[in-house]
């Protein structure tokens, strides 16, 4: 394919653009391994990429998408063969360096993770980077002694990637998971990924002039920050760990130390972009076994196509996506 189409981010003058356009193998980034990319998927990260004056990217044009699966056309490195399945997610990709949405695509082959056995292309990207930072998430949990004998973990943000995949791999190892939401709408989707209960977002408050409240939760898996995370330091119970991994609701919050040095709280900053490869092929290969449900793809995840990319990235932004959306190249 020595010409191919992608979603390509642009200033024309002072006019921002975003659009299908074709490209070339010459206008893609260096690498040492070129990729038929066959899915990708999106992510809260890649709307905030995809608009104007954007705090992600920095060069333009741009090809935005921070994660693809794919075979491999064309490889400088031994350790990639032509026809070998591969995922890429974090690093720079769809950041720094152009991203999955794109028929083809050129990276480092130290970014590539080879596909694990026990996953589909498809599959992979239905997890993508969401599903590695929940995977991630209750990885960091475990090591630092959260079981599920403890009670309860409790999932923010549960109807988006990271807290729908959360749940369900939560559920899939023992964990009674009790997700939180906004959405008035959409509890039956969440019992549906094996969540215990569901709660309202806006009862997770600390009242004014509380430092703690009554233990609660054993952990939490929280992806939108903000001044939910006071609340949640505030009721993990003793020795448990709140696993931080993202910033919807903000990236300021205030509380004291009460949680740290009264009951031995752990915060886990859950990084998925420089995740070292040696954990990362770990926690893909766990992705691919044990946390693997057989009908977790069916209730989680939805298609759609790069001419549609553009609609789908608006609406993550708006908060009007469900689990995950899959960009089918094929």
């Amino acid at each position: 394919m020595n010409s191919f189409r992608a979603l390509v981010v642009d200033y024309v003058g002072d006019e921002f653009t975003r659009g299908v356009q074709t490209l070339t193998l010459d206008q893609l980034p260096e690498g040492d391994v070129t990729i038929r990319v066959m899915y990708s998927s999106v992510n809260y990260k890649d709307g905030m990429a995809s608009v104007p004056n954007s705090r992600i990217v920095h060069t333009y044009p741009f090809v935005p998408g921070i994660d693809l699966a794919g075979y491999v056309v064309h490889s400088d490195n031994p350790r990639f063969r032509e026809g070998d399945e591969v995922i890429a997610t974090g690093y720079g990709l769809g950041v720094s360096h152009f991203g999955g949405f794109s028929e083809m695509a050129r990276v480092p082959a130290d970014w590539l993770v080879p596909l694990p056995k026990g996953l589909t292309l498809k599959e992979a990207m239905a997890l993508g980077t969401a599903g590695f930072t929940a995977a991630l998430s209750i990885y960091q949990m475990q090591h630092n002694g959260v079981h599920p004998a403890m009670g309860e973990i409790l999932v923010t943000g549960a109807t988006g990637g990271v807290g729908s995949l959360a749940i369900n791999m939560l559920s899939k190892l023992g964990y009674d998971a009790v997700a939180s939401t906004r959405q008035q709408q959409g509890h039956e989707y969440l019992y549906a990924l094996g969540a215990k209960a569901v709660i309202a977002h806006d009862t997770l408050t600390v009242p004014e002039g509380k430092s703690l409240l009554r233990q609660r939760w054993s952990g939490a898996i929280d992806a939108v920050g903000g001044q939910l995370l006071a609340y949640l330091l505030s009721t993990v119970k003793y020795g448990g760990s709140v696993a931080l991994s993202g910033m919807t609701a903000g990236t300021e919050f205030t509380a004291n130390v009460y949680p740290f040095i009264l009951r031995g709280v752990n915060l886990l900053g859950i990084d998925s972009v420089s995740c070292p490869m040696e954990k990362r092929a770990r926690i893909w290969s766990w992705l691919a076994s044990d946390l693997k449900s057989p009908d977790w793809l069916a209730t989680v995840a939805h298609e759609t196509t790069l001419d549609d990319l553009p609609n789908v990235l608006s609406r993550i932004l708006d908060g009007e996506i469900r689990g995950r959306v899959i960009v089918s190249m094929a």
